[in-house]
């Protein structure tokens, strides 16, 4: 056991290096349509965005993340209780994030209960809703659920890639080319309707507006 900790570690260690040597080459550009970092909310917002942008994003988060502000306690982010969600956790932390680790099929319902009680003590949740295995795209029902019982609002997050290497796993995961340029975009608060019984319109609702959003950036690159 002490062997896969160290050597996961090592793993995130040595990727979250070369991230922020990447990261720091990316010209990026952002579009705060949420009005997230001019005028950040009191409150704790769920960040939901597509698996394959988790780099994308962490160079936003890096950057301009208002973290100095008063009213943000920091983002954790939702990872699998897997192998690659140990190196995936490892990374986050060395980038500044938290994590929860749980998923749909494994520790679904703890992960529910910590991730609760991360947004009732206020700290902003990064989620994406088609991992850890997808299918690419297709949003599940936790960050809606989610939403929904606490109160708090959805930001969606879009990012586009302009030079990237895209891999053979199933989202076609995406690592921006060192001094490409990624736009991302904070799209306004997703609100679900607190009275709604039956979450698949809402669910629906906010799996097109980020699919959308998606194909429009994929067709360009």
């Amino acid at each position: 056991m002490g062997r896969r900790v160290n050597k996961q570690k090592f793993l995130a260690a040595v990727a979250s290096t070369l991230a922020r040597l990447i990261f720091s080459t990316i010209r990026l550009r952002v579009n705060d349509r949420a009005g997230f970092l001019t005028n950040p909310p009191q409150g704790p917002r769920i960040l939901v965005f597509w698996h394959n942008r988790i780099p994308a994003i962490s160079i936003g988060f890096l950057r301009h993340y208002p973290g100095k502000h008063p009213s943000r306690k920091g983002v954790s982010v939702l990872t699998s209780p897997s192998k690659d969600g140990d190196i995936l956790a490892g990374v986050m932390a060395n980038l500044g994030m938290g994590s929860v680790r749980g998923s749909s099929s494994r520790r679904g319902s703890t992960a529910i209960r910590e991730l609760t009680a991360l947004l009732e003590s206020g700290v902003d949740l990064a989620i994406t809703p088609d991992g850890p295995r997808g299918p690419k795209y297709s949003l599940g029902p936790g960050a809606v659920f989610l939403s929904q019982k606490t109160g708090i609002p959805i930001m969606p997050l879009h990012a586009c890639y302009h030079n990237a290497i895209r891999l053979k796993t199933w989202d076609n995961f995406a690592i921006p080319l060192p001094f490409s340029r990624v736009d991302i975009t904070m799209d306004d608060y997703f609100s679900v309707d607190p009275k709604a019984i039956d979450l698949e319109s809402e669910r629906l609702r906010l799996e097109t507006l980020l699919r959308e959003e998606a194909d429009k950036s994929d067709a360009s690159a």
